[in-house]
């Protein structure tokens, strides 16, 4: 069955987008595709530090030329450089607790699959 999705959005109006299977839910609403939108926004959500972590490492090389050709005073340097590095220790920190998270999600999975799998194993089969 395909055709308009019967969603409702947040804004409580019907879903615009195509339905893709028999239920009649797009890839949004669908509640069996609930774990692949999760994985998805978790991809999606780890591309942020990277972004930090590059635009924080251009600021650095500004900061490192602008002290060696005399535009800015060495002291106010450091402690601009030190601010970026704490800067930078907390993206890390943020990087290492999604990635916890992402573990305990993935484990969990796998947890659940093997009790799944155990119960409908019979002593013998």
């Amino acid at each position: 069955m395909s055709g308009q999705c019967s969603g409702i959005t947040r804004q409580g109006t019907r879903c615009t987008r195509f339905a893709e299977g028999s239920n009649g839910l797009c890839w949004l609403h669908d509640p069996t595709r609930a774990d692949d939108r999760r994985r998805a926004a978790g991809k999606a959500g780890r591309t942020k530090p990277n972004r930090e972590l590059s635009d924080i490492k251009g600021r650095l090389e500004d900061l490192a030329s602008d002290v060696l050709e005399g535009n800015v005073d060495r002291a106010d340097a450091a402690v601009a450089g030190q601010l970026l590095n704490y800067v930078i220790r907390a993206v890390g920190m943020e990087l290492k607790v999604r990635e916890q998270l992402d573990l305990i999600e993935r484990l969990e999975a796998l947890e659940e699959a093997n009790a799944a799998k155990k119960a409908g194993r019979s002593w013998g089969a």
